[in-house]
């Protein structure tokens, strides 16, 4: 028997293999043109946000630690400023009625926008739906101090219209702006009037991205009317939800026009929000650093009211 020798074949070796660089990856020079484009379009709004938002809200932290009247050199003052905003029983009374102005108007306002924009996704002539959403939309464009003007007089408890028509039926006159309860009451019916509209648009954008299958498919399962709102409309309009209840709040919380037009604070301090104190600290008593305490108060409480919701949203809003 012969033996056979296999010849060992070679196996190659690793470091006999040369070492291949990792390619490198250069932007083209269309590529750059593109980035730099972007950048000059981009560099406006960087530059307004940069110059009109962040740096007067650093110097407005910065400036609450100062005492200054505009005429005299500012002078330091630590935490006097935040010492006696605490201890302001006027403050106090703006921040807790502003938060009750928040409460209503936003829960108010959603409430309506969603019943409308439910309403006005039925079937209905393509020009009525666009009537309405023009009608609804309208009040927001007009200035809110323009309005809160007419309405002063519309609810006047002597000569207002509202009082009139009310009357008409046997209801005796109303003090709508001179009452503690009835003047806050008629503040947040006029802010959620001019303001609804944009929930309202935000609304009739997400129904429209429902797609229609989905409710068909209810349907054929027996879900209808509130049922099939709450377990289909609901949950796929939650984003819009978030994005509606953020924007009102961040705008509910700086409320001003409406009660300083309507009720000036009045009656007492039943309707004095936060910026109306800002305003009347800073422009009216020259102390801007009291007033600079205040709204880096407002401007915390804000951004912890929406780091909040945001937190909350990983509960309740689901994404498609």
């Amino acid at each position: 028997m012969t033996n056979t020798q296999v010849p060992n074949s070679p196996v190659p070796s690793l470091r006999s293999r040369p070492a291949t660089p990792p390619a490198v990856v250069r932007p083209s020079v269309r590529d750059r043109g593109s980035r730099l484009l972007a950048g000059l379009f981009l560099a406006p709004t960087v530059v307004g946000i940069v110059v009109f938002t962040v740096v007067p809200i650093i110097g407005s932290i910065v400036l609450s630690l100062f005492h200054w009247n505009v005429i005299d050199p500012p002078r330091f003052a630590g935490g006097a400023n935040y010492r006696t905003t605490f201890t302001d029983s006027t403050v106090l009374v703006s921040f807790r009625n502003t938060l009750l102005f928040m409460i209503l108007a936003v829960t108010l306002q959603l409430l309506v926008a969603l019943s409308l924009a439910l309403a006005l996704n039925a079937r209905m002539p393509v020009w009525l739906r666009s009537l309405f959403r023009s009608a609804f939309f309208f009040p927001l464009v007009l200035s809110a101090a323009s309005i809160s003007v007419v309405m002063k007089y519309l609810f006047n408890q002597d000569f207002g219209v509202v009082n009139w028509l009310i009357g008409l039926v046997g209801v005796a006159p109303v003090p709508w702006l001179t009452s503690e309860h009835a003047a806050m009451a008629t503040v947040v019916l006029v802010y959620v009037w001019q303001q609804f509209g944009f929930s309202f648009l935000l609304f009739v954008g997400g129904l429209n991205n429902i797609p229609k299958e989905i409710h068909e498919a209810a349907a054929l399962d027996g879900a209808t009317g509130l049922r099939k709102h709450l377990g289909i409309t609901l949950p796929l309009l939650s984003p819009t939800l978030l994005v509606a209840s953020v924007v009102g709040i961040i705008n509910a919380l700086q409320v001003f026009e409406q009660p300083y037009v309507l009720t000036d604070g009045g009656p007492g301090d039943a309707t004095r929000t936060v910026v109306m104190v800002i305003y009347e600290r800073a422009f009216e008593q020259l102390d801007f650093g009291e007033a600079s305490a205040v709204g880096t108060l407002l401007f915390a409480l804000i951004m912890a009211v929406t780091a909040l919701q945001f937190r909350l949203s990983r509960r309740f809003v689901h994404y498609q």
